[in-house]
């Protein structure tokens, strides 16, 4: 007699082990604790076998009776289910063992190991965590799982795809590299057949600066700003390189600032639309950092009406070249970095940070909207969270000025925590 879900379910412990059979082979095992386990027997070249389908009811009755008719199909067709079900757990072990995060992380290994090894290779710590956290953040939650033989250039494209949404260009580039040099090793390993990143060439969009070089690496840019702390140019020259990485302007709109736009009470550096290249209004929030660095900065050229008046004469503001000459006496070619070069300095880092919105930053980059909906947001968009933003960005220069790379999670104050609880309390999205 066949097996009924109310037989199945009424059968009852008794201290001893018994078999129920549906019809077939199928047959409930019922362990002596109460336990109910599916199972066929089978006979495959002379020799009785047993395969298990797992434990009722999370293996129903119906379940049960399709598993054993793909059973005996298979024996119908030669093949031993029982070794062929081993054969696909293999595959499966094989698969995880060969997983695209299990590779990008023994690959990861090699490097730093090598790193620690040889002192003179290129890969400094900092290097080593920024890769791992690159794949963390924007490729093992999307791919990682994946046997990186059976990727295919389009499942990486949309990795891609998914950072370039965030219009972090410059990110995407970084990440596609990465994740070449992953495929390289697997291919030297063994386990991957050719790099298929290579298909993605020209895929993607083309880095937003190209012809503005500028330095991105905390380490670097750490380096940089204790350079521009022992400038001992011009004064306006000097307070102009130093508050460049605070603002991160357009040149043109830094060096033309006027004293009028300051308002020190509301911490704010306020650009009328006719100064702006896209003809918006534009709001700088004035860390605490960039009020200093004014107020120093005032005394000196406060009477006029520029912030950066020309040394010849204060009707006209410093001229396009004057923060790139600095720059140059300093050390800096134009191969390593601009005036420009501090928008997309501050660009990759916070947008690598992996907290802020990515329209906020695009909003304090003062970049054009990219439809009519959002051209229509005002020139305060984001504006709650840019205070914030701009504030954390200043404290994480004062960081790697003095050698130390920290997280926005140890930089936000409490003040700030509370202040961003209250912006989701009145359902204002921040994080990218």
């Amino acid at each position: 007699m066949s097996l009924t879900d109310r037989t199945i379910i009424n059968l009852k412990p008794t201290g001893k082990s018994s078999k129920h059979f549906d019809g077939n082979g199928l047959h409930i095992f019922l362990s002596p604790s109460g336990g109910k386990l599916w199972r066929l027997v089978y006979r495959f070249e002379g020799k009785e076998k047993l395969l298990s389908f797992g434990q009722y009811p999370a293996v129903g009755l119906k379940m049960a009776r399709e598993r054993r008719d793909e059973a005996k199909e298979m024996l119908a067709k030669g093949i031993d289910p029982g070794e062929h079900k081993k054969a696909l757990k293999a595959v499966s072990a094989t698969n995880s063992r060969n997983s695209f995060e299990v590779i990008a992380r023994e690959w990861h290994g090699k490097q730093k190991t090598r790193t620690n090894l040889n002192k003179s290779s290129h890969w400094t710590e900092r290097h080593a965590n920024d890769v791992i956290t690159r794949l963390q953040n924007n490729v093992f939650p999307i791919v990682g799982a994946a046997p990186i033989a059976n990727l295919k250039p389009a499942d990486m494209l949309a990795v891609l795809q998914r950072i370039e949404a965030r219009e972090a260009y410059e990110l995407a580039h970084r990440v596609a590299q990465i994740c070449g040099q992953v495929f390289r090793y697997a291919v030297a390993t063994g386990r991957a057949e050719r790099n298929i990143m290579l298909d993605l060439q020209g895929a993607l969009t083309p880095r937003k600066v190209q012809h503005h070089a500028s330095i991105t690496e905390p380490r670097e840019i750490g380096a940089l700003l204790r350079a521009i702390d022992e400038y001992k140019g011009d004064f306006v020259t000097a307070h102009a390189l130093k508050l460049a990485p605070l603002v991160f302007l357009r040149p043109s709109e830094l060096r033309c600032g006027e004293w009028p736009e300051i308002d020190f009470e509301q911490a704010e550096w306020r650009i009328p639309a006719e100064r702006m290249k896209m003809k918006d209004p534009h709001i700088v929030p004035l860390s605490r950092q960039s009020i200093a660095i004014l107020q120093s900065l005032h005394k000196g050229t406060g009477s006029g009406k520029y912030l950066f008046p020309s040394v010849r004469t204060d009707s006209r503001p410093i001229s396009d070249n004057t923060v790139n000459a600095a720059l140059r006496r300093l050390g800096y070619t134009k191969e390593d970095m601009t005036g420009y070069g501090f928008r997309s300095m501050a660009s990759t880092r916070l947008n690598e940070m992996n907290i802020w919105n990515a329209d906020a930053i695009e909003r304090q980059l003062a970049h054009s909207p990219r439809n009519k909906v959002r051209a229509s947001y005002n020139f305060a968009q984001f504006l709650p969270e840019r205070r914030i933003m701009m504030q954390v960005w200043s404290d994480y220069l004062d960081g790697l000025r003095q050698g130390k790379i920290m997280t926005p999670a140890e930089l936000l104050t409490p003040e700030q925590i509370a202040e961003f609880q209250q912006l989701l309390m009145k359902g204002l999205r921040f994080g990218a």
